[in-house]
């Protein structure tokens, strides 16, 4: 047979999961306790406790909220085995993609390497994916002492400030405005960033999804990562809308992973155009996994001085509803 296409593979996955209404990309377990040093808000091997990054963070979030596991780490067949455990017999495997960044120096036809203007060899980057089958730790029997042990968190009051999410929205230096009004948005030519007040949100964690995920299409902006969905925004039902949407959707959720806030999918009505997207275009759920990424870093990477930046925007301190 031909070498399987990875991208696809991974592709359809997502589309699937999309299909049957999952939103791969929303944490499916709740947090327990609080982000403290001990968190570990993304998906972990649960033996070399490291964290799984890029596409593997919604693959892995997806499988864990379809088949209901309530645990975030994962292991090869073989780690299971050497550990002293072993995977249930019947179970099924998730996959995984493992990417290794190569380089080579660049050749003519005819065998000669190519030179730049300093008359040095041109390198040509590029990446080998290779499949990776993991198994959840809830799969496997002989294992306990890698097993995390849930505790029951009480049930929340009706706002609860996450100061993790506080903080970081704080932090960013964003201008966040609050309105008694039915929109959320981003205006990138204003720069500023508008949400409905906290009472008008269901819970905490609708609240700053939403606020994460208006953050998210924040760090586009030019003068901060020049994302092209920002800098030249799409209409709305195009691909391109739908890229950058699916770019800060994944954002908000890395960055609510961050700070152990129960994700929630913030467009339901968006999940037909990012279908169609992803129908057409196998390496968009790549791109915008990877964009997403380097979005949530930006924004966790924002070291602002608190007291400066409250006294020359008091708007930037959240007027709690």
């Amino acid at each position: 047979t031909a070498m399987r296409d990875i991208y696809q593979d991974v592709t359809d996955k997502i589309v699937t999961a999309l299909g049957q209404g999952v939103a791969p990309w929303i944490k499916p377990w709740r947090s327990t306790g609080s982000a403290s040093a001990d968190h570990q808000p993304y998906p972990i091997n649960a033996i070399t406790r490291r964290a799984y990054s890029g596409v593997n963070l919604p693959l892995l979030w997806a499988e864990a909220r379809l088949q209901g596991f309530t645990q975030d780490r994962w292991l090869t067949f073989n780690q299971a085995k050497k550990a002293g455990g072993h995977i249930r017999k019947g179970e099924h495997s998730t996959l995984a993609v493992l990417y290794k960044p190569m380089e080579r120096e660049e050749q003519t036809e005819s065998g000669q390497p190519v030179l730049d203007e300093n008359g040095q060899p041109k390198l040509v980057h590029f990446g080998i994916l290779r499949t990776h089958f993991l198994f959840n730790i809830e799969q496997t029997e002989g294992l306990e002492a890698f097993n995390a042990t849930l505790i029951e968190t009480e049930p929340s009051e009706p706002f609860q400030a996450n100061s993790a999410a506080e903080n970081l929205l704080l932090r960013s230096g964003a201008k966040i405005v609050h309105q008694p009004a039915d929109q959320a948005f981003y205006h990138p030519l204003r720069d500023f960033i508008q949400l409905p007040i906290k009472a008008q949100f269901h819970d905490e964690s609708g609240y700053y999804a939403t606020a994460l995920h208006e953050l998210s299409h924040w760090t586009g902006h030019a003068s901060r990562l020049q994302r092209e969905g920002v800098i030249a925004p799409n209409r709305f039902g195009t691909p391109g809308y739908a890229f950058e949407e699916l770019v800060a959707e994944m954002g908000a959720a890395f960055l609510c992973a961050h700070c152990g806030i129960q994700g929630e999918l913030r467009h339901e009505g968006y999940i037909d155009s990012w279908l169609s997207l992803l129908k057409t275009d196998k390496r968009a759920i790549f791109r915008a996994s990877g964009q997403a990424r380097t979005a949530s870093e930006y924004a966790l990477n924002l070291e602002r001085p608190l007291k400066a930046m409250a006294l020359a925007d008091p708007r930037c301190v959240n007027d709690g509803a």
